[in-house]
């Protein structure tokens, strides 16, 4: 699959929005997409697409089999849907989570479980970590982790349908310069810990999982 652009990623993001949100008017025509590609709310850039915009960006994706024109019994109106479900096999999580990502940007789990509840409520933190492990986990990986930034606690994570992400390391402004190599190290320190610590999230949720399982099977003996 090529990269997507900035308006396509736009596109296929307020598609999958408007279907999980307010299904009653979904698929989209032309008019009422490109109204979602340019709301103020729930989007980070705000953008102001014109209708050539958003339909060469639909013509893009349909040849990527992300979108194409929806069968409806109003034949006189063209209205158009995403194709998200069959390219990828999402499941309702996931979907969640990359839909937040296409329309906002990066964020954080705590972020993303705030911004998704409209979408799919997440319970705990973990279970946001989880489904970000499991799309990072595919192949190819659909989401990243990036570095985190100083004096946070929580690194941000970014979809890659537009391509890897590159996010460099703030510079310092000290007497000394540290050297470049050091700050790499750094760089990758974080980065290592992060994944474990996420990785320790979904281990933790497993042997949760597994724990009520075993106390539902040990009640069928009692």
């Amino acid at each position: 699959m090529n990269t997507l652009s900035e308006v396509e990623t736009r596109v296929l993001g307020s598609l999958l929005e408007k279907e999980l949100t307010t299904p009653e008017y979904y698929p989209l025509s032309l008019n009422a997409l490109v109204n979602a590609c340019n709301q103020k709310s729930n989007r980070v850039p705000v953008m102001n697409l014109d209708e050539n915009a958003v339909s060469e960006a639909l013509r893009s994706l349909d040849k990527e089999g992300l979108t194409g024109r929806a069968d409806s019994m109003d034949s006189r109106v063209t209205k158009f849907e995403h194709r998200l479900q069959e390219a990828f096999n999402l499941d309702r999580r996931e979907i969640s989570i990359l839909c937040e990502l296409l329309l906002r940007g990066p964020q954080t789990p705590g972020e993303l479980r705030s911004r998704a509840e409209r979408i799919h409520r997440f319970d705990e933190l973990g279970q946001v970590q989880a489904t970000l492990q499991s799309l990072a986990q595919r192949e190819p990986p659909m989401v990243k982790m990036l570095s985190r930034s100083p004096g946070t606690k929580e690194a941000r994570y970014s979809h890659l349908l537009s391509g890897d992400v590159q996010i460099q390391a703030p510079k310092t402004t000290t007497a000394t310069q540290a050297p470049e190599r050091a700050v790499s190290h750094r760089t990758a320190d974080g980065e290592r810990i992060a994944r474990l610590e996420n990785q320790i999230v979904v281990l933790r949720n497993e042997v949760e999982d597994l724990k009520h399982q075993f106390a539902a099977f040990r009640k069928q003996f009692e």
